[in-house]
Formats: structure tokens, C-alpha cells, sequence
């Protein structure tokens, strides 16, 4: 079995991006704003969850998807390591990840809901573990396989800011499922597109752990989160780069988000 330190070598995982696909249906409706007396903008709880599906959909844009994620790791300005990871993802919150970066092949973990497992090569027991041991490493697993802040965050609206010269809508969200990684996330997404722009990540202590920033791409003629930057503010010093290599299409048969089957596996093909 690894070592504590392997294990938390381990968790440098991709970032508040993927997850589940949010089918952008509906968001052409009433995102329109509602002016006060006061003049000021307001938006209702669905305008606001609209904003919330659509920014998802801008970090995956499949129901069910395979997304091959490299995560770099610099300290004070130098790249301290780098690993590389196949994300498949499914309705639900159902996420299995893969490891493809060297000394950490065969290495899976598997998200369903509220439960997670640990798969470590050589070994046939699954290995159960908690929502706050998924935050170790410059990247956990809830920055990528099951955060959906449509899904998993009740969002409210707190007003306007310009950031890197746009306007855009600040969002406080706060968790509402229990395996939710932060407990609260300031959220801020472009005025107009909704695209994310920022993320300030809370821990259920009210500590901040993490400040995102997020790239915009193209992929298939689409706008979509192409990198996402981590600051760490706890360790200080310390920076993630999670970049979305690719997304594709690909629905994986069922009985590989079974902990029981996936131990008795390989997953070399996947």
C-alpha cells in the first residue's frame, strides 16, 4: 500500500472544472435582469441558477464524457511536478479517475454522490475515504470529477465588479449536499456570457483554501474552460495549473462505477 505521502501525491488532481455535463437547456430564458427602486440589479433564485448551468457547461459540455487532464505543480515560480489523468464523468455525480502519470499507474478513484473510493494498484480492496480527504494536494478530486456548482451549491446574487476589464456578477454559493468539497464559494461570472472568471474556495472551517482563475478556449468551435490556474493560500507559494488536454463523448459501461468490479480491473485500456 502507498505510503501517506504517495496518497497525497495522489490527490494533485484536475481542477474546479470537470464534472458532470449540465445540458444548457432553458438558458435562453429569463436571465434578464430586475431593476429595484433603487435602481440596482437584482436576479431571482432560477436566473441565477441558470448562470450557475450555464458556467458549468462551459467546463463540460457532454452528458457523459472522457477528459484527459495534465496537472502541473510549480513552488515559488518553479515546476515541482507533473501528472496526467483520464476523467470520465457520467449524469449523476458518478466520476472514475484514472492516473496516467509515472509511478501512479493503476491508481483510480471513484466518485458516487456522497461516497468515494481509492483504488491502488496491487491491492483488491477499495479504500473508502471522506469529502475533506479529497482536498489533499495542489488539486483535489472535487476541484474536478464532482463539483458542479449548478448542482451541488445554492447560489445567491451579491452584485457587480469589473474584473481583468469585463463586468461580471459575483455569486455566493453555499454547499447543499454533503460531500461538497467547500463549504462556500464566491463565485464571479462574465455579465454577459456567464463564463467563469473567478472562484474564492471556502473550507467548512471558513478558511480560504484556493482562488481560481479560469482560460477561456475553443474546442469544436465552441468557448470552453481550457485551463484553470489554483492559487493556494494555505500553502503558500504554491500554484496549479490544470489544463483540459481534451473532451470527448464516451459512455462507460456501468460496471466500471462499481467499486467492487473496478477493483478486480485494469484499466490500462481506459
Amino acid at each position: 500500500m502507498y505510503k501517506l505521502a504517495k496518497i497525497k501525491t495522489a490527490w494533485k488532481l484536475l481542477g474546479s472544472a470537470l464534472v458532470l455535463a449540465i445540458t444548457p437547456m432553458a438558458l435562453a430564458n429569463s436571465l434578464n435582469t430586475n431593476s429595484g427602486a433603487s435602481g440596482e440589479i437584482n436576479y431571482t433564485a432560477q436566473q441565477v441558477e441558470a448562470m450557475l448551468a450555464k458556467a458549468d457547461f462551459y467546463r463540460l459540455q457532454e452528458n457523459s464524457a472522457r477528459v484527459v487532464t495534465e496537472v502541473q505543480v510549480y513552488k515559488n515560480g518553479e515546476l515541482d511536478s507533473m501528472d496526467k489523468y483520464h476523467v470520465y464523468t457520467r449524469p449523476q455525480r458518478k466520476s472514475l479517475v484514472v492516473f496516467k502519470g509515472k509511478g501512479e499507474e493503476g491508481t483510480k478513484m471513484l466518485m458516487l454522490q456522497d461516497n468515494y473510493w481509492m483504488l491502488m494498484p496491487r491491492s483488491r480492496r477499495p479504500i473508502r475515504i471522506t469529502p475533506m480527504q479529497k482536498l489533499l494536494g495542489g488539486a483535489s478530486v472535487g476541484d474536478v470529477a464532482t463539483l458542479t456548482w449548478s448542482e451541488d451549491y445554492q447560489g445567491v446574487y451579491a452584485g457587480q465588479e469589473t474584473l481583468q476589464d469585463r463586468l461580471a456578477n459575483r455569486l455566493n454559493l453555499t454547499a447543499k449536499t454533503k460531500g461538497a468539497s467547500y463549504q462556500r464559494i464566491n463565485l464571479w461570472l462574465d455579465s454577459e456570457s456567464h463564463f467563469p472568471v473567478k472562484a474564492e474556495l471556502y473550507l467548512k472551517s471558513g478558511k480560504l483554501a484556493k482562488i481560481a482563475h479560469f482560460t477561456s478556449g475553443q474546442r469544436e468551435g465552441r468557448q470552453v474552460v481550457a485551463e484553470m490556474l489554483l492559487q493556494d493560500t494555505i500553502n503558500t507559494g504554491t500554484e496549479t495549473r490544470v489544463i483540459y488536454e481534451s473532451a470527448q463523448a464516451h459512455d462507460l459501461p456501468e460496471k466500471y462505477y462499481n467499486p467492487a468490479y473496478l477493483s478486480r480491473q485494469s484499466t490500462a485500456e481506459l
